[in-house]
């Protein structure tokens, strides 16, 4: 039989021909002494080596690192550009709100950037969904199927149901890009793993007519059955819990009949990803029963990696848990003891959840507390699927906001500003844009700043500095287990440090992001502009005395010290970095000259007077 086609170079004819593949057969001879043959499969299974070593690296944290620094290039190359948003993207605006009895004529200009940026956060969102799940744990595919999705998935806009197929992207689309759909990626997966196994499998007919079909169309094909088999009534909650032993001959493939075409959205629906998952642990199934009394519709999911358990599905939107179903998911936990203990807040937040809701369909009022949970304002609710629950925003969007704010923070309507103009001395919450002078106007005591609620909350802090010598400081830093660098030592003991005098500090933390910024930018400007918008540079020792005070920091977080520069003798200069890693809490400085660009999500903590 004549040699078929690598999958990949369906979509991708010229990539093996690219000078980025060209470089990385060139590696791969060189380390491996052996010659990549000259055919497009076998250079761009080279070219994908290279990529999992760099961007699907098996430790998750160099994996976040390296997709962080790729992250504002990809942004910069496919969100719309502001130039480049249609006039009809506005007129169906006014359209929409004339359809909701709110008249609009003209569009001021600061709406239009306004709406801009909504939808640019939007496609952001999106985007993002795609990257963090095609570079966790979650995605079990090898990296050339990654990479193929991924090519694909960034020239696809939202899917049309009526019509069955993705719509094309151009430089001028302004919806987000698709939705994932985990089970039909997990089914394309399976026909081109079976090709890739055996080209034989050619012969068979559903296969060849599958495979042959560029992925947007197969993917399609794919989404609307899926779609239908989600429709099937789902009120019966009786059912049996089924559990498949890892590395059990026969458990995968006897997993992934019971899901085939079932609707579930579970990556597990695919033959391939079954086999992967089962070799990595146990793999239990909640079915409740048909017509017929038996168990055969797939409702829950519990997957482990060896004893711990490390994903909980439900069958609601974004594979969330049903209402219906969470005291059988709470029962069957807690048979897991401590295992089960990272998901008792997302029980908790989901039962609460659920009692909302029903108070809300039943016409009761919410009282402060419902209200402090449904806007997250003390902690976000968690969930078990990969994506928000629906019900959130539902809820949130059928209710006058001001007055809810006004419950929450036991405010009246006048101590709410929504723009510079309307901040006063009574002012308790502000809720709007950042503008220059902004931290200026706002009085010392204002107690909440959001650039939108709830969503975007801006962080502020007060801390005691001063009064501690280089010496005190460092041992109490010894003395807490955090880990300091030989430049510390050096910054701190140098003459440049110079203890303050005892006083109490507002800080504030805001992201490249927040400052307005839209890409990378130097240290110099993210000064520029937080000082335009009525910030200070932080005293030199608020760095360790903030280190000192923030010990229960999230795991991951990095925040940069806005001070001036520290030239030290063995490098360039530098700001205090703040930040909790696996190996602990650590305060260290991180380069910060001129040529140095900052991502967007950078965090940086700056004095307010």
């Amino acid at each position: 039989m004549k040699r078929q086609q690598h999958p990949l170079h369906i979509k991708n004819t010229e990539l093996h021909k690219s000078t980025k593949v060209q470089n990385a057969v060139e590696k791969k001879e060189r380390l491996s002494g052996k010659r990549v043959p000259n055919d497009p499969s076998s250079r761009i299974e080279a070219y994908m080596d290279r990529l999992e070593k760099i961007f699907l690296n098996p430790n998750k944290y160099v994996r976040r690192r390296n997709l962080e620094m790729l992250r504002d290039k990809i942004y910069n190359t496919l969100l719309i550009k502001r130039e480049n948003f249609p006039e009809s993207y506005f007129e169906l605006q006014k359209r929409i709100n004339r359809e909701r009895g709110e008249a609009m004529g003209k569009i001021p200009e600061d709406v239009r950037e306004r709406m801009k940026d909504t939808a640019i956060k939007n496609q952001k969102a999106s985007l993002d969904a795609w990257m963090e799940y095609l570079t966790s744990d979650d995605a079990v595919y090898p990296a050339w199927f990654k990479y193929l999705v991924w090519k694909n998935v960034i020239k696809l806009s939202q899917f049309d149901k009526e019509r069955g197929e993705f719509k094309k992207r151009s430089n001028s689309t302004v919806a987000p890009f698709p939705e994932i759909y985990y089970e039909p990626l997990a089914q394309i997966a399976d026909i081109y793993e079976k090709i890739k196994e055996n080209n034989e499998n050619l012969s068979k007919k559903e296969i060849k007519e599958s495979f042959f079909k560029k992925f947007p169309k197969l993917y399609a094909e794919l989404v609307q059955k899926f779609l239908a088999a989600r429709m099937e009534s789902k009120e019966e909650v009786r059912g049996e819990w089924v559990k498949y032993k890892q590395g059990k001959d026969g458990e995968a493939e006897r997993l992934f009949q019971s899901l085939e075409g079932k609707g579930t959205g579970w990556c597990t629906a695919g033959r391939f990803t079954a086999k992967n998952q089962i070799e990595i642990g146990d793999f239990y199934v909640y079915y409740t029963y048909d017509q017929n009394g038996n168990p055969t519709q797939p409702r829950l999911a519990i997957r482990m990696k060896g004893n711990k358990i490390v994903e909980v599905r439900g069958v609601s939107s974004g594979q969330n848990i049903e209402p219906s179903m969470q005291e059988i998911l709470d029962k069957k936990l807690s048979e897991f003891g401590a295992e089960a203990e990272a998901y008792k807040k997302k029980s908790a937040d989901m039962k609460r959840l659920n009692e909302i809701e029903k108070k809300v369909k039943s016409g009761k009022n919410l009282d402060k507390d419902d209200l402090v949970f449904l806007y997250e304002i003390d902690s976000p609710i968690e969930e078990f699927g990969n994506q928000k629950d629906h019900r959130v925003q539902e809820l949130r969007s059928k209710r006058n906001m001001d007055e809810d704010i006004i419950v929450i923070f036991g405010c009246t309507r006048d101590q709410i500003a929504h723009a510079p103009n309307e901040i006063a001395k009574n002012t308790k919450i502000y809720i709007g844009y950042l503008e220059p002078g902004i931290f200026e106007r706002i009085p010392k005591g204002i107690e909440h700043i959001y650039t939108s609620f709830p969503e975007k909350k801006i962080r502020k802090e007060n801390i005691e500095i001063g009064g501690k010598t280089a010496e005190q400081l460092i041992s109490d830093m010894e003395s807490a287990g955090i880990k300091t660098s030989n430049y510390i030592k050096q910054i701190l003991q140098s003459r440049e440090f110079t203890p303050s005098n005892r006083e109490e500090i507002t800080l504030i933390i805001l992201t490249v992001d927040e400052l307005g910024f839209t890409g990378k930018v130097t240290i110099e400007q993210i000064y520029e502009r937080a000082q335009n918008l009525g910030l200070k540079l932080c005293p030199l020792d608020t760095g360790p005395h903030y280190r000192l005070k923030y010990q229960d920091q999230p795991l991951g977080e990095w925040l940069y010290i806005s001070t001036k520069q520290i030239k030290i003798s063995e490098g360039e200069p530098s700001v205090f970095l703040v930040g909790h890693s696996k190996t602990g809490l650590l305060f260290d400085i991180s380069w910060a000259d001129e040529d140095n660009k900052w991502n967007l999500n950078r965090k940086f903590v700056f004095h307010k007077t």
